[in-house]
């Protein structure tokens, strides 16, 4: 019985600790893209056209800033649902530790 537990709880921690892993990758990046982005855009302030007009790709930014923040809010949920993994599976050790003592 153990052994299968314990293959069962080492793939709850493997599977939560990797969910921690993608969700801090993809916070990373998406803060990175937003802070390039800012950087972007407030060189593009200061190097405005002679119309005084933004060039044409500051257009498409507050897309991406729009989709980057969201990518920090869901790898955000993410990081709290693989702690949560890895909360129950530590319980459940906890659990069977208290049964078998």
């Amino acid at each position: 019985m153990s052994d299968v537990s314990g293959v069962t709880l080492n793939s709850a921690f493997f599977a939560g600790q990797s969910g921690l892993q993608r969700a801090s990758d993809g916070m990373t990046q998406a803060a990175s893209n937003i802070a390039q982005q800012t950087a972007g855009r407030q060189q593009e302030l200061g190097g405005t056209s002679q119309s005084g007009s933004l060039p044409n790709s500051s257009q498409k930014a507050p897309a991406n800033i729009t989709s980057d923040l969201i990518s920090l809010n869901v790898n955000s949920l993410n990081a709290q649902a693989s702690a949560k993994v890895i909360d129950v599976a530590n319980d459940t050790v906890g659990t069977i530790i208290d049964t078998l003592a």
